[in-house]
């Protein structure tokens, strides 16, 4: 009998809310197609903080009570469209005044919040919730794998409280190049039991004597190593790097980062 084992291998960026800025999203991103802010754009929004949103918002963003910047707490903001909105009108009943800033300057403090106060850092445009979700259940043939509160596939993982505890970054990588987020415990493994059973699906839980799945056809199989001739465990993503454009991504991040489980 043969019998392979495979051995196992086991920063915060921020979604913000905003100090103030203006003009329309079509003015944040340096290109459409691209939907992550460049280090040089974080520098510049890290001088504009300083000098126009700090005096107000405090060099941490915290001072303003139930905001904060660094940390990506908001009142009323989700995307960067919402920031762009809130930073060309104003806010708080006019507490908050309408700044009037270049368009590269908009883009650097938006920038600079999204990579949670850290000029080295790395900013994800975050886009609109509602198309995000049009991308979600049609282009992007999410739902198709992922489930969210009881609705949808188990051959990838529950999505219901992504929101909670994955970053813009992470969930931007995980669309873009899967493989440098893809999980241990979540590598899809291939099993030959002693029987001849041939058995193909993502692992949820393995110990010293036993591993635990679900397997393609979505039922949940709990197996003794014991009883298994084979046992693959593989390094390769299930799917591919997304296709959908820099707009489109940061659409569905901004979806995804709504989904807080069921609250």
């Amino acid at each position: 009998m043969t019998k392979t084992i495979f051995s196992r291998t086991g920063r915060r960026v921020l979604m913000p809310a905003l100090c103030s800025l203006l003009l329309s999203l079509s003015a944040l991103a340096q290109d459409t197609s691209d939907h992550q802010y460049t280090s040089e754009s974080i520098q510049t929004g890290s001088r504009v903080y300083v000098q126009q949103c700090a005096l107000c918002h405090g060099p941490q963003g915290d001072s303003i009570d139930g905001v904060n910047l660094r940390q990506g707490q908001f009142r009323t903001a989700t995307s960067d469209e919402d920031l762009a909105r809130i930073v060309s009108g104003g806010a708080a009943g006019g507490r908050m005044p309408a700044f009037n800033l270049r368009p590269e300057e908009l883009n650097g403090v938006i920038a600079y919040i999204r990579a949670g106060f850290d000029p080295d850092g790395v900013a994800i445009r975050i886009g609109d919730p509602a198309r995000g979700k049009a991308i979600y259940d049609g282009k992007g043939e999410c739902s198709a794998c992922h489930r969210i509160n009881g609705s949808g596939h188990r051959t990838a993982p529950d999505l219901s409280d992504i929101g909670l505890i994955r970053t813009p970054a992470i969930l931007e990588a995980s669309l873009t190049n899967p493989a440098s987020t893809l999980q241990p415990i979540n590598r899809q493994i291939r099993l030959v039991t002693r029987t001849e059973e041939i058995i193909v699906g993502r692992r949820l839980n393995e110990d010293t004597y036993s591993v635990q799945l679900i397997d393609s056809n979505e039922q949940l199989r709990s197996l003794r190593k014991a009883d298994l001739v084979s046992y693959e465990l593989s390094s390769v993503p299930v799917h591919q790097p997304t296709s959908l454009n820099g707009d489109e991504i940061a659409d569905l991040i901004g979806y995804l980062l709504t989904l807080r489980g069921l609250e």
